[in-house]
C-alpha cells in the first residue's frame, strides 16, 4: 500500500514516529493528483511547489498535534487565507480571503496543512462543478462537496474538509465508497464558511475510515475525546423507513437490508422505528427555510452580478424571494415540534440505520443527486454518517447511513466503527 493510499491514523502514527517523512508523503499525494487529475478534476487549487515547501518545513519541526504533517483538502466554500477561495462561482475568481476559516484554523492548530481547495459546485448549490466519480467518469460524484469526496475516495489527500445544507457530504460520500460525516449542527465553528442558510448549514467531513473522520473531527471541534473511540458491543439499531423510502433504488434498499442482517447477526437489536407523523413534512420545510435564507443572504451576489448566476440558482433564490414569512416560520415551528419528537424516538435505540442516498451515482453530470435522505437530518441538526462496504450489482459504491442523537456525536462515531469494521 502507497503512502497515499494509507488510514489518516496509521499516517499520523508514522509522521509523530518518525518513521517516513512529511514530504515523501506529500509527494506521494501529488503523484496520484498528476496521474489522476485529468480524470477527476477534483481540485479549484493546488500549488505542488507550495506543497512539497511546506511538507519539508514539517520535517524540519518537531511533531505536534492530532494531525501532525498530514494534508487536508479543503471545500472551495471554506476560506483560507493563503490560498484562494472562489466559492465556486466565476464572480469570485482569484478572490484571497484575509484569514483561514475556524475549521481550517483548528486543523492548522492540530498540525495539518491544507493540500489545496477541493472542486465545489456553485456557491455549494446544485450548479455542478466539472468533478467526476473517481470509478467511473461518466458518473457524478455527488455534490456539492464534489471534490472534497472524490479527491479522498481517489487517494489523493487522507482527509478533506466540506459542508452540508441538505446532503452534500453524505450523500457523495455514499456515491464515492468512503466515510462522510456531518457532526451535530453547531459542534464545528462555521466562521469563514460562505453562508448558503445560516440555520442549516454544517461543516463536513471525509476520510477513508471512521478512526479517521473521528480524528479530523477531534481537532476541528477542538475536543480530543472524539478521537477516542469507545468499544461497542450489540449496540441498538432503529431502522428507519419513513416517507422518504419511496426513493430508495433497490441497491439502496438492498445494502440496507444487508447492513440490518449483519448488525443482528453480531447480537445488536435491530427493530424498525415508526416515523412520527409530522416528519412527513420535513422536506418542504427545509427547502422553505434554505431558499429564504438564500435569497436574503446572496442578495449582494443577485443583485450586481445576476448573469453570473447560474439559471438554477437563480430559481432558487426566485424561490425563497415567493417564500412568505410566514411560511419561513411555519417551518421553524415544525422543525422544533419534530426536534423534540427526535430526541424522544431516540431515547430508545443509540442510532438509526436507513440509506445514505437514493442508490448509487447516477450516470450523467449535469445533476449531483438527490438529498432525499439527508435534509429532514439537517434540519433536526442531527450527527449522520455515512458507511461504504456495499456495491450495486453495477459495482459501484452504495452506502448506508447512521443517525444519532442531537449531540451524542461521541456514541455516533463509536457505533459507526463497529458497525464499519462489520461491513467491510
Amino acid at each position: 500500500m502507497t503512502l497515499n493510499e494509507q488510514p489518516a491514523a496509521t499516517l499520523a502514527r508514522k509522521l509523530a514516529a518518525r518513521d517516513i517523512t512529511c514530504e515523501s508523503l506529500a509527494r506521494a499525494c501529488l503523484e496520484r493528483v498528476q496521474a489522476r487529475e485529468s480524470e477527476v478534476l477534483a481540485w479549484a487549487h493546488l500549488d505542488a511547489a507550495s506543497v512539497l515547501r511546506v511538507a519539508r518545513e514539517f520535517d524540519r519541526a518537531a511533531p505536534e498535534g492530532l494531525l501532525w504533517g498530514l494534508p487536508i483538502g479543503v471545500k472551495d466554500v471554506i476560506d483560507t487565507g493563503a490560498m484562494p477561495t472562489s466559492y465556486g462561482s466565476p464572480i469570485y475568481a482569484g478572490h484571497r480571503p484575509a484569514a483561514d476559516a475556524a475549521c481550517v484554523a483548528m486543523a492548522r492548530k492540530a498540525g495539518a496543512y491544507v493540500f489545496g481547495k477541493s472542486a465545489t459546485t456553485e456557491f455549494a448549490t446544485a450548479f455542478p462543478a466539472a468533478t467526476r466519480h473517481p470509478l467511473d467518469p461518466l458518473r457524478t460524484p455527488g455534490g456539492s462537496s464534489s471534490g472534497s469526496a472524490a479527491a479522498v475516495a481517489d487517494c489523493m489527500v487522507p482527509l478533506a474538509f466540506g459542508t452540508q445544507t441538505g446532503g452534500s457530504t453524505l450523500r457523495p460520500a455514499s456515491f464515492c465508497g468512503i466515510v462522510g460525516y456531518k457532526p451535530t449542527f453547531g459542534m464545528i465553528n462555521r466562521t469563514g464558511v460562505k453562508p448558503v442558510a445560516d440555520a442549516l448549514d454544517t461543516l463536513g467531513l471525509f476520510a477513508r475510515t471512521v478512526e479517521d473522520v473521528a480524528l479530523l473531527a477531534a481537532a476541528a471541534a477542538g475536543r480530543a475525546e472524539l478521537a477516542v473511540l469507545a468499544a461497542v458491543s450489540a449496540p441498538k439499531i432503529g431502522l428507519w423507513h419513513g416517507t422518504e423510502w419511496v426513493h430508495a433504488q433497490p441497491e439502496s434498499a438492498a445494502a440496507v437490508e444487508q447492513a440490518a442482517q449483519l448488525l443482528a447477526r453480531v447480537g445488536s437489536r435491530v427493530a424498525e422505528v415508526d416515523a412520527p407523523a409530522e416528519f412527513a413534512g420535513l422536506g418542504d420545510a427545509h427547502h422553505d427555510i434554505e431558499y429564504f435564507e438564500m435569497a436574503r443572504g446572496f442578495a449582494w451576489e443577485r443583485t450586481h452580478h445576476a448573469a453570473r448566476l447560474s439559471p438554477v440558482f437563480i430559481s432558487r433564490l426566485e424561490r425563497g424571494s415567493e417564500c412568505s414569512l410566514d411560511r419561513y416560520h411555519a417551518a421553524f415551528a415544525l422543525a422544533e415540534r419534530c426536534r423534540r419528537q427526535f430526541d424522544a424516538l431516540m431515547e430508545h435505540c443509540d442510532v438509526l440505520l436507513t440509506a445514505a442516498a437514493p442508490g448509487e451515482a447516477p450516470l450523467g453530470l449535469g445533476s449531483t443527486g438527490s438529498a432525499a435522505f439527508n435534509s429532514r437530518w439537517t434540519l433536526l441538526h442531527a450527527p449522520c454518517i455515512a458507511l461504504p462496504g456495499f456495491k450495486a450489482p453495477s459495482g459501484m459504491p452504495v452506502g448506508v447511513q447512521l443517525i444519532g442523537p442531537r449531540r451524542g456525536d461521541r456514541r455516533l462515531l463509536a457505533v459507526a466503527e463497529f458497525a464499519f469494521r462489520l461491513f467491510r
